[in-house]
């Protein structure tokens, strides 16, 4: 399959359950999703597999990524370390559609102690939908990049 179709998911081990459960609904519905863990429910870092998923969507790997942990705050922060990425958390569908079609998001974060299984297949379904709005929006998001190259370098 492209890279078009193909979502990364991790989280850390708080997110186990529902991240598979995530990761079932986007293959029933036609994408490929690279689920790169944890499975073991030992504690793990979220800021290593926000980073590694962040990795995946800004090399051209996958189109987008999925990332959670406890409150998705956390993992979304790491992600966002990465160059070229542009992550939100989200607990409701219109936030979703808004990261997507306002701020060109190329990831979604999601707590899984925040958001119960059932809503968080609506707002992965509301974010994957969407389309960046580009015009008035691009100029803004453009703005970013910049800032990238502003920040200190971290830890690999």
């Amino acid at each position: 399959m492209n890279a078009d179709r193909r979502i990364v998911l991790t989280s850390d081990h708080t997110a186990i359950p529902l991240r598979q459960a995530i990761a079932a609904h986007l293959a029933a519905r036609g994408w490929e999703p690279v689920d790169i863990g944890p499975t073991a429910p030992e504690s793990t870092a979220y800021p290593e597999h926000g980073r590694a998923a962040a990795r995946l969507v800004a090399s051209g790997d996958c189109r987008f990524g999925v990332v959670l942990c406890g409150t998705g705050q956390g993992i979304m922060m790491a992600a966002n370390k990465v160059a070229g990425i542009r992550c939100g958390v989200c607990a409701d569908t219109f936030s979703a559609r808004m990261i997507r079609q306002h701020n060109d998001a190329n990831m979604l974060a999601l707590g899984a102690r925040v958001v119960g299984a059932g809503l968080a297949l609506d707002v992965v379904d509301a974010f994957l939908a969407a389309a960046f709005d580009g015009g008035r929006h691009a100029a803004r998001v453009a703005m970013i990049e910049p800032a990238e190259d502003e920040a200190s370098p971290g830890p690999a």
